[in-house]
């Protein structure tokens, strides 16, 4: 069992390294020698942990989106009104736009994963399908807000969800670029959210 703890372990020490790299030098700076380096470990273990180099940055694209994940669900349990559509819609979608500090590292991961997908084999499957959970997340959301009457019944939930989608995920670019600041783009999300409930 502690072998299995150390490879997991391991794998997500990499995922780690793979970010930091992507972050700091973009996603030309991830070879298995530099990655090997940030993490601390051989390129022997790397190569054991991964088959493949587009192994090893599927990974860190998971580990960015399993991150993005635990972390709305953290600032949701931490909501005074956790059980709001409201609040569950406006602190998923702050979460998903990446626009803090703490998520500038995972903003410059995703959005080299997305600039890449034209170019790779596996990746704009992993994009489709993360985007399609995210998708049907919103969807849900406002479906369960309409179920609780926070949310007008004639809304199409799907439509909506895809509006919210876009303006959380292009908000991530004008914040990375400097064109807004965090706080403007946490108000324009709050703006759209609001629309919705009225």
């Amino acid at each position: 069992m502690p072998r299995q703890v150390d490879y997991e372990e391991r794998r997500l020490r990499i995922a780690e390294a793979v970010c930091a790299l992507i972050a700091r030098s973009g996603m030309e700076a991830v070879s298995l020698r530099d990655v090997a380096t940030e993490a601390d470990v051989s390129m022997g273990a790397v190569q054991r942990c991964f088959h493949t180099k587009e192994d090893m940055l599927l990974f860190a694209l998971e580990h960015v989106s399993q991150r993005v994940s635990e972390r709305a669900d953290q600032r949701i349990a931490a909501a005074s009104t956790p059980q709001a559509a409201s609040t569950l819609l406006s602190h998923t979608l702050a979460e998903l736009a990446l626009l803090d500090e703490a998520s500038k590292t995972q903003a410059h991961v995703w959005l080299a994963f997305v600039s890449r997908a034209p170019a790779g084999e596996r990746l704009p499957a992993v994009l489709r399908d993360t985007y399609g959970k995210l998708h049907d997340l919103i969807v849900w959301l406002i479906r369960y807000g309409q179920d609780t009457q926070e949310i007008p019944e004639h809304l199409d939930a799907v439509q909506e969800a895809h509006t919210l989608l876009a303006v959380a995920d292009g908000l991530t670019v004008h914040v990375l670029a400097g064109h807004h600041s965090p706080e403007v783009a946490l108000a324009v999300l709050q703006r759209h959210v609001d629309h919705l409930l009225r």
